[in-house]
């Protein structure tokens, strides 16, 4: 039903209106190798006219503007967002929400909207080896953060993409939120399958892998993780639909 109303909200408002690192600081062009990789997923202009986007995770209705990030996640038990303030969180019944609501708000947002988020502001790319799985090499960029950009700048990002169609096809990632220092701990993910939503390419599932001494992924950790019932629009939900849901 919270889908079908996003929906509704959306028609409405519309009617009515290689080896060797080098590291490149982000302008408004990309390294060529990466460049071709957001438009082999559906070109980074068609990315950044889009104003909204949602997208189901299990029970969870996740919708982002995606020119201010404000965010709002849906389910049976609970609600949270960031209405561009504050992040908030209500829930059915105490204790419904097992996560940190700072943490999680936007997490599955960046696993969703990969490659295209790796072309925000303040980013800056550094080629790096390839990953080699099955016998199968893939070449990769490293995303780092300049000072002060998010809430955890010291985030690292590895992308991995098919050398021949430049689709993306693995991110290994670390996690600095809880500990604000810079990590060489990463986790891995495939991703697995896409879905053409608007003329982009967007995941249908994300699998984690377990990773062996040196960092290389071996086996899935666990099932995979399913995306349903995407929207992209390129019309604006309104600022009040990401505040908290009076009581």
């Amino acid at each position: 039903m919270k889908k079908l109303l996003l929906l509704f909200i959306i028609t409405t408002i519309s009617i009515a209106c290689k080896n060797d690192p080098k590291k490149v600081k982000k302008k408004e062009n990309f390294p060529d190798e990466l460049a071709k990789v957001f438009e082999k997923h559906g070109g980074i202009n068609t990315w950044r006219k889009a104003q909204t986007l949602s997208f189901n995770k299990g029970d969870e209705v996740h919708t982002i503007d995606l020119q201010s990030r404000k965010t709002v996640i849906n389910s049976p038990n609970y609600s949270l967002g960031f209405n561009g303030k504050e992040v908030w969180l209500k829930e059915v019944k105490k204790k419904a929400f097992k996560s940190n609501k700072d943490f999680y708000y936007n997490l599955y947002f960046y696993f969703y909207a990969m490659p295209f988020v790796l072309a925000d502001n303040g980013i800056i790319y550094e080629e790096i080896p390839d990953l080699v799985f099955e016998g199968e090499h893939y070449a990769g960029y490293k995303i780092s953060y300049q000072a002060n950009i998010g809430t955890s700048p010291d985030d690292n990002y590895l992308i991995y993409y098919n050398k021949d169609s430049y689709q993306m096809e693995w991110l290994a990632y670390t996690v600095t939120f809880n500990s604000k220092e810079p990590s060489e701990k990463y986790s891995m993910i495939r991703y697995n399958d896409w879905n053409s939503v608007e003329g982009l390419l967007l995941p249908k599932s994300i699998t984690w892998y377990k990773q062996d001494s040196i960092g290389v992924p071996t086996e899935p950790k666990r099932a995979a993780t399913q995306f349903s019932l995407a929207i992209l629009s390129d019309t604006k939900v309104s600022d009040s639909f990401f505040d908290k849901p009076k009581e």
